[in-house]
């Protein structure tokens, strides 16, 4: 029987924890931002805001328990990435709250709320995955649903793109309303890369 070691460092796994769960809280502010009237929006936006520094907290709280660490759970660039690629989701969810707000859009189209919702799946996944760092090799599902995912997302985003430059809109608003699915897309791509930092992990840990 081979006896693997247990990865030490609790105080990593709380503080992705919190990551993880800061994310979803950010997807459930975005799905009430895409759904709200106009007068709403920028109060949304605030607390999406607000999110978004709390993911910055948490990023630096983990880089600054690396930097005070002797002994890491996992490999440090790993774990400096798996920070990083968190970030990046929230990120991605501000820009575009943040564009549909300054640019005052209206009503967004329907592929708008398939991306929320497919990202609301991711969310949850990986909010549900960060306790498990703590055995990573047990995350194989993780990565493969959030892969899914990610190629669903692909699909939801091209459609928008082909409906945008349907002619259904005028040039202006299509210029908007891309910035904003863009950033979209782009956050389901980071929880691609928050999956496959997961993946490498496991790997090394096998």
């Amino acid at each position: 029987m081979v006896f693997r070691r247990k990865p030490r460092g609790r105080e990593f796994f709380d503080l992705f924890s919190t990551a993880g769960t800061n994310i979803a809280a950010s997807v459930d502010v975005l799905r009430e931002f895409v759904a709200a009237p106009l007068d709403r929006r920028p109060e949304l936006a605030a607390r999406m805001h607000e999110l978004e520094h709390a993911g910055d907290d948490a990023t630096h709280a983990i880089v600054d328990q690396l930097n005070r660490s002797f002994i890491t759970p996992f490999d440090r660039e790993d774990l400096y990435l798996l920070a990083s690629r968190l970030d990046d989701v929230v990120d991605h969810m501000d820009a575009a709250v943040d564009f549909a707000n300054l640019y005052g859009i209206g009503e967004f189209p329907d592929g708008v709320a398939d991306q929320v919702e497919l990202l609301g799946r991711a969310a949850r996944l990986t909010a549900e995955a960060m306790p498990g760092l703590v055995a990573p090799t047990e995350l194989t599902s993780f990565w493969i649903d959030i892969n899914a995912l990610e190629n669903e997302a692909d699909h939801v985003y091209r459609k928008l793109v082909s409906l945008l430059f349907s002619g259904r809109y005028e040039p202006l608003e299509v210029m908007k309303l891309k910035e904003v699915v863009d950033e979209l897309e782009s956050a389901a791509d980071a929880f691609e890369d928050v999956a496959d930092v997961v993946q490498t992990i496991a790997v090394k840990e096998s």
